[in-house]
């Protein structure tokens, strides 16, 4: 939510992996739900959105291109109208990447009132058809991007996701498969046998911070029944100010912010009886990425830009050892099919950084706050082509201009 803007998005997403020969998918069901908190009459100018599909195409021989494919659908069931965009994946013999189009529709009685086109990564132009007036509608090259902030692992809750996996993404970094397998097989199974204690004791799990959507023919959030579950929490407050407090009393979200202390779900009694694992050491270094580019060079945990780790302090609960996570070895010749970079050599001076990847690198978080996760800016990623037994570059369908 962005309460200064009058924005509010509540999403539900269930992605399923589809294989497709030389392809791989992923099919994202799901909806999400903006809101214009200052517009409309009831709950506050209501947009109901689908996502696009994801597509990696080359998994097994030739050029790996990522690409999003199919419809999205926006539909604003106060003011009747839809809005159906097209994300066209590229031809075998012809068409580009990262292309769109669509039209934006009467829903009642079918009126094409303005077209689209242009690249969802670059501009995109709308189009009146009454008076074939076409002006420009975003540019994805420009856009400034508000980056995500996190509180620091050592303040985060054993089961948040970034610290809960992070075991994992570790070893998925140092490139051993093996250990990140055995790391993930422990999450999944602890959560079986939860899964399986809950059912023995005839608890019904649920959410601390979420609640299930009021739906049905005349309920209070009818026609949002496909979101599942919503956010325990009433966020209404007068002034953006006022709701901006009324998000930080949910959870702890900035740095330093102390948890609330609230009554425990009976369903989740029987986990808490279990000894909390603390860890009882700092934890692990950051990795050093970019190494080879000092201009470029940044200080960096598996899940972006952090600052360093604090010492914690001794407790006489249950001990876990920290996994350390050394700077990644270069080796001295290629030995996998896809090179993520490890052999690449990269030159003392920078290739010219995009104007959106700027704007993340410009970008000053408050005092107080943990850096942003940005994404790395290391080599470029390249695969031996299995056909001509080249070497290729590997090119992001955003990057290719032909």
């Amino acid at each position: 939510m962005a309460p200064e803007h009058n924005i509010r998005i509540d999403g539900t997403l269930k992605p399923r992996s589809k294989f497709l020969g030389n392809s791989a998918a992923s099919m994202m069901e799901g909806i999400a739900i903006l809101r214009l908190m200052n517009r409309g009459k009831s709950r506050g100018g209501e947009n109901i959105l689908t996502q696009p599909n994801m597509y990696a195409r080359g998994i097994l021989f030739g050029k790996m291109k990522y690409e999003l494919g199919d419809h999205s659908v926006v539909r604003c069931p106060e003011n009747g109208l839809v809005a159906d965009v097209e994300f066209k994946t590229k031809g075998y013999f012809g068409g580009t990447y990262n292309a769109i189009g669509g039209a934006i529709r009467n829903e009642k009685t079918g009126e094409v009132l303005f077209e689209l086109s242009g690249m969802w990564s670059g501009e995109m132009y709308l189009k009146d058809v009454t008076t074939g007036q076409k002006e420009l509608l975003f540019n994805a090259t420009t856009a400034k991007h508000t980056p995500p902030l996190v509180r620091p692992l050592e303040e985060q809750d054993e089961r948040e996701s970034q610290k809960l996996w992070y075991k994992t993404v570790v070893a998925l970094k140092e490139r051993n498969h093996d250990a990140a397998t055995d790391e993930k097989t422990k999450i999944e199974d602890r959560q079986r046998e939860e899964a399986a204690k809950r059912a023995e004791d005839g608890l019904e799990w649920q959410p601390r911070l979420f609640r299930r959507v009021r739906g049905g023919p005349g309920g209070p959030e009818e026609g949002e029944e496909d979101l599942d579950w919503i956010l325990d929490a009433e966020i209404d407050g007068p002034t953006p100010e006022a709701k901006i407090q009324q998000i930080l009393a949910i959870a702890p979200i900035l740095q330093g912010q102390s948890p609330n202390q609230k009554p425990q779900a009976p369903s989740q009694q029987h986990a808490q009886a279990q000894p909390q694992i603390q860890h009882t050491q700092p934890l692990p270094p950051p990795i050093q990425l970019n190494q080879a580019n000092p201009q470029l060079q940044q200080t960096q945990s598996p899940f972006g830009q952090v600052q360093p780790h604090q010492a914690i302090p001794q407790t006489q609960q249950g001990q876990v050892q920290v996994l350390q996570a050394p700077p990644l070895a270069q080796s001295a010749a290629p030995s996998d099919l896809i090179d993520f970079g490890q052999t690449t050599q990269v030159n003392a001076t920078p290739a010219p950084v995009p104007m959106h990847q700027q704007t993340m690198a410009s970008y000053d978080p408050p005092a107080g706050l943990q850096e942003p996760l940005t994404p790395g800016m290391g080599p470029p990623v390249v695969r031996l082509d299995t056909n001509t037994k080249e070497i290729d570059v590997f090119v992001d369908a955003k990057d290719r201009k032909n």
